[in-house]
């Protein structure tokens, strides 16, 4: 079992990953059984050789996408405490010292490397993501009730129970959404630690899809809120559905009956009742499903539990 576990997932990184690389040894030489992880996700260029040469242990994950790699990293490694860094040296490895002492010190279950509050906007040349993370972070912190500053950052430190009970769903970049919300959601501890950002070397090519990526952690997020709180969700439609179904019925139905009464809007009565009973199954719909997430957030407490007693078994061995 590795004390610090450094994870880089990387794909065509070839320009940056040997300088990645040999900046994280550097950075982490007073921390004992520290190892550097580099997964290649299907890197068309030398990029494995090259990570491999400056001293990291290199892994491969065959399907493509961000959220395999992360899910076949959390799979296979086991550690007190992760530190996950992007491969194109957008990020200074000066914070790992102090997000690794968070997690081991102040048992914090993640540590946020928030890129927004300091240079990210000044470095970043390209202005839809700049408004993309303003308006993720700005969706995700009103919806969820939390106060993470940078959703979408790629550098972030975890903790052995956050790793190992983490359901990784997403394929893609909308990974980091994920993770937010499950960190909040599952009221595990958060902090985030402001770091500075420089872009991407001339020649390095960023791998994010602005507008595909971006309707995608959209969808996350909304998905996400169904699932966390499905009362809610779902309470939206219920309410607009019984609005539609009272306003038609009073409007088209019960006024002209009280001055003729006779019922001559048949059609705007049978569609009333039909956006009642919409408004009814979809009530009792979040109500069930609420249900089932209460009882969830059990069963998680319980995997922590469990994920507790791995971990000094783990610990034990080692001694």
């Amino acid at each position: 079992m590795d004390k610090l576990a450094i994870l880089i997932p990387a794909y065509n990184e070839a320009l940056t990953i040997s300088k990645v690389v040999n900046d994280v040894k550097n950075v982490i030489r007073e921390i004992p059984d520290s190892v550097i992880y580099v997964y290649d996700n299907n890197s068309k260029d030398n990029t494995s050789e090259l990570a491999e040469k400056a001293g990291a242990v290199v892994r491969h994950e065959y399907a493509q996408g961000k959220g395999a790699v992360i899910r076949r990293m959390f799979r296979e490694i086991d550690a007190e405490a992760y530190i996950m860094i992007d491969a194109d040296d957008t990020y200074p490895v000066e914070a790992i010292p102090e997000m690794y002492k968070k997690i081991i010190d102040k048992h914090v279950d993640m540590v946020v490397g928030d890129r927004l509050s300091s240079t990210y906007f000044e470095e970043n040349k390209r202005p839809f993501h700049n408004v993309g993370n303003s308006l993720v972070r700005t969706l995700i912190n009103f919806l969820f009730k939390t106060n993470i500053r940078d959703i979408l950052t790629g550098y972030r430190a975890f903790s052995y129970q956050f790793v190992k009970t983490f359901p990784v769903l997403s394929r893609g970049f909308e990974i980091e959404t994920e993770m937010s919300i499950h960190a909040t959601e599952k009221r595990m501890l958060v902090e985030n630690q402001v770091i500075s950002y420089r872009d991407r070397p001339e020649g390095s090519e960023s791998k994010l899809n602005t507008y595909g990526d971006g309707f995608k952690v959209l969808k996350t997020v909304l998905n996400l809120y169904r699932g966390y709180h499905p009362f809610a969700f779902y309470s939206v439609f219920s309410f607009v559905s019984a609005l539609i179904a009272v306003v038609s019925f009073v409007w088209r139905v019960l006024l002209p009956y009280s001055e003729t009464y006779t019922v001559a809007n048949f059609p705007t009565l049978i569609v009333s009742m039909i956006f009642l009973l919409i408004s009814v199954i979809t009530f009792f719909s979040g109500s069930i499903l609420n249900s089932i997430q209460n009882n969830e957030k059990r069963n998680f407490e319980l995997d922590l539990v469990r994920a507790d007693e791995r971990l000094k078994g783990l610990l034990n061995g080692k001694q």
